[in-house]
């Protein structure tokens, strides 16, 4: 399989943030950003391995500031680690606020999809092409946070899985 530079699955949404979005004290409901972090991770994730992918973990996400209603929010999806069929996306979320034209980091994600053939189990996807070496570093590091996902994958045991369970009633 030909290896694919990062920039070929690039992936960039913005989107207004209206009154509809707001949570009760006013800011950008999490449960929007999320859902559009993870509509922008999938189009990335999508678009390097030219079929359909799915989310299997947010490995982490960030608020580092609030959004606003009326600020024009940017999502940017760069692939940082391809394996076999998974691939980890870092999503980076900016506000503008648009009379101004000030800008602010408000987010980061590290999100995992996986590819999926027409049978619906994984499929392999192509490698990247590194180029430079933040793209290198940006890769080993991600290598590192799959090893840890795998590792506490590994770790959790069936009692644990339960508990996540509704009680049947008796």
């Amino acid at each position: 399989m030909q290896p694919k530079r990062i920039e070929e699955s690039r992936v960039i949404l913005s989107q207004l943030m209206h009154p509809e979005h707001a949570n009760n004290l006013g800011n950008v409901h999490g449960g929007v950003l999320m859902r559009l972090i993870d509509e922008a991770g999938a189009l990335c994730s999508a678009r390097h391995a030219r079929r359909p992918t799915v989310t299997v973990a947010v490995d982490s996400l960030t608020f580092l500031e609030p959004v606003q209603i009326g600020d024009l929010v940017t999502f940017c999806a760069r692939l940082t680690y391809v394996g076999r069929s998974a691939m980890e996306v870092e999503v980076c979320v900016e506000a503008e606020e648009i009379t101004t034209g000030e800008r602010r980091l408000t987010n980061r994600a590290y999100v995992v999809y996986v590819a999926l053939d027409a049978a619906g189990r994984p499929a392999e996807v192509p490698p990247l092409l590194l180029e430079t070496t933040e793209e290198r570093e940006r890769w080993e590091q991600g290598r590192q946070r799959q090893a840890e996902r795998l590792a506490r994958r590994a770790r959790e045991t069936p009692a644990a899985t339960s508990a996540c369970r509704r009680p049947r009633p008796e």
